[in-house]
């Protein structure tokens, strides 16, 4: 079934929507949400849980693998649903409208995909390590940032591998890695070489209990802590080298340019929940003789909300349409990633002011997505790097 936007054949302008099969899709997934996941949360009576017990998880995988919607990003051929960017998108925007949401949309009943760039790998490499991965549903972490910076991994990766026999040795730190005490495997960047810039930084695939490897977790205001990784000479035979030596720094950028627009599509599904929870108590709650919802600075917060939240959501599904049609859409993921992620800062913290005191009770999920939403200005790059990405662009003449 084919989820491709199209020129419609009605006469004049009309409005813009999303094709059918899209809409059938947010629909599924909005559902499964609002039946499935959310009660499974809130039978658990833990504000802060980042992930569901086995015996809630293992039914609700089950059922999203019958809807097709297991590993969103794999392709089918590998176990995945295959799903293109945009369909991603949609997944995310609502599969993060829960409490575990800003982090682990839909607490992992969607599976967690393996890092994309695992498919650019050889056969053998997909077979041994995509595939067991699809069919579990298992973390997988990529190590890119270190303490020398994350934001120009470029420049700043330090991390070495030197060959020795049939096998590499690699030594550094990598710093902010997510998934990867709960992960079996990871991709790591390395330099190979010495040539400036990404030209001598290669990638390869590292198992999470390698000898020499050392992982410890970084207290952070969300939930689930982040590790830092140090690696003390840990062999990695060269079959697992992912790709041609020295052109690691390529598959860096597919990983974050494409990964910054599901990033996007999920902070704009935690927006929209934490605003429907403040227009809902808005439309209940009186004050001074007369409800919230009735009174002018209530109603700005919530036009402005829905103003920004419209023009975000447009910025996200244009980037990861115009991926799907096969064009550069690095700009517009930085543009989307910036808007989607300050927007969602905004409305968040507006939902909260509306909430009042409730809003930062440990019973409402909006004290955790205030928390969660800061981290997300800083996460696959900072606003200020996706700026100079977006005005780079635009002063050397790109821009049609």
């Amino acid at each position: 079934m084919s989820t491709a936007i199209t020129r419609s054949d009605a006469d004049g302008f009309g409005a813009w929507e999303l094709p059918e099969p899209l809409r059938d899709l947010r629909a599924t997934v909005r559902s499964f949400m609002r039946n499935e996941i959310r009660p499974a949360e809130d039978a658990l009576g833990d504000p802060d849980a980042w992930h569901l017990p086995e015996d809630v998880l293992e039914p609700l995988q089950r059922k999203a693998k019958q809807a097709g919607l297991w590993c969103v990003e794999s392709p089918t051929q590998y176990g995945g649903a295959g799903l293109n960017l945009l369909s991603q998108v949609i997944v995310a925007e609502q599969s993060s409208q829960c409490r575990m949401g800003a982090y682990v949309p839909a607490a992992g009943a969607y599976g967690w995909d393996p890092p994309n760039v695992i498919y650019d790998g050889t056969e053998e490499q997909i077979k041994h390590w995509a595939v067991p991965t699809v069919e579990s549903g298992t973390h997988t972490f990529v190590a890119i940032s270190e303490p020398s910076g994350g934001a120009d991994p470029a420049r700043a990766i330090r991390t070495r591998a030197r060959r020795d026999g049939s096998d590499w040795v690699i030594n550094g730190q990598k710093t902010w890695i997510s998934k990867a005490a709960e992960s079996e495997w990871g991709i790591v960047f390395a330099r190979t070489g010495d040539e400036p810039g990404g030209r001598s930084i290669s990638c390869f695939i590292v198992d999470a209990d390698a000898p020499g490897l050392r992982m410890s977790k970084i207290p952070v205001i969300r939930s689930w802590s982040p590790c830092e990784l140090t690696f003390e000479d840990v062999r990695v035979p060269a079959e697992r080298m992912l790709g041609e030596e020295g052109r690691g720094f390529a598959l860096a950028q597919r990983w974050l340019v494409n990964n910054r627009v599901t990033y996007a599509a999920a902070v704009i599904g935690v927006a929209q929940a934490a605003i429907d929870l403040a227009i809902e108590h808005a439309k209940n709650r009186e004050s001074f003789g007369s409800l919230l919802a009735d009174k002018q600075a209530i109603q700005w917060m919530i036009a402005d909300s829905e103003i920004e939240l419209r023009a975000a959501r447009l910025l996200t599904y244009q980037a990861a349409w115009k991926a799907d049609l096969g064009q550069d859409f690095k700009v517009d993921a930085s543009a989307a990633k910036v808007y989607a992620t300050e927007t969602a800062d905004r409305v968040v913290d507006r939902a909260v002011q509306i909430l009042g005191g409730l809003g930062i009770a440990k019973e409402m999920p909006t004290e955790r997505w205030y928390r969660e939403m800061r981290i997300k200005r800083i996460g696959e790059g900072p606003s200020e790097v996706h700026r100079m990405v977006i005005a780079r662009d635009i002063l050397k003449g790109s821009r049609k």
